[in-house]
């Protein structure tokens, strides 16, 4: 009898395990239904993505108008502002160039060559003053040793040995606007 019992709980307790099961079998199957239902589509996914594509798209071709606008604006900027600063410079030139006019003027009604040459040396210093004043200086040469940097080498000339390797003589002055070289200076090297 005990063990009839034991073997009617035993079933009873599988048949409630099974049962359990099934139940939650059921829910389960009754869960995933739910999701499916609110889950998205493939077809809601591909209409969402084509949205995106289409925002990201506009977004790309506003960005590139906008650089585009912006590179054609910088360079006209760039373009006017090189205009007016060669205006500018010119614009200082200009008492430069009525002294030279005075002084030309003057040297066909006199005799006085010293009153000529102080007139000169005068338009001289006033236009070196202009050139500093434009960061243009003058590329040293008397005494300092050879530069490809700044210096071209015209010709050499034999010299003595405290001489080698320097600049002896400058045939053409070479110029330096701020720390650029604009023009190198021609120069005779010892050997």
């Amino acid at each position: 009898m005990k063990e009839d019992k034991i073997e009617n709980e035993a079933a009873e307790l599988q048949n409630e395990e099974a049962q359990n099961e099934v139940n939650e079998s059921d829910e389960s199957n009754e869960a995933t239904e739910e999701q499916a239902s609110q889950a998205p589509t493939a077809e809601d996914q591909l209409a969402k993505a084509e949205e995106r594509i289409a925002e990201l798209e506009d977004k790309n071709l506003r960005m590139m108008a906008e650089f585009d606008n912006y590179r054609r604006r910088t360079n006209k900027e760039k373009l006017e502002l090189m205009a007016t600063a060669g205006e500018r410079i010119f614009k200082e030139m200009l008492p430069l160039v009525d002294d030279f006019e005075r002084a030309v003027a003057v040297m066909d009604k006199t005799n006085d060559i010293d009153a000529v040459r102080e007139g000169i040396h005068l338009i001289q210093q006033k236009f070196i003053a202009f050139l500093d004043k434009q960061d243009v200086h003058a590329i040293e040469t008397e005494g300092v040793d050879f530069n490809t940097d700044e210096h071209e080498a015209v010709t050499t000339f034999a010299a003595g040995e405290d001489k080698k390797g320097k600049v002896i003589d400058c045939t053409q002055k070479g110029y330096k606007l701020g720390e650029k070289v604009i023009r190198f200076a021609k120069v005779v090297v010892g050997e």
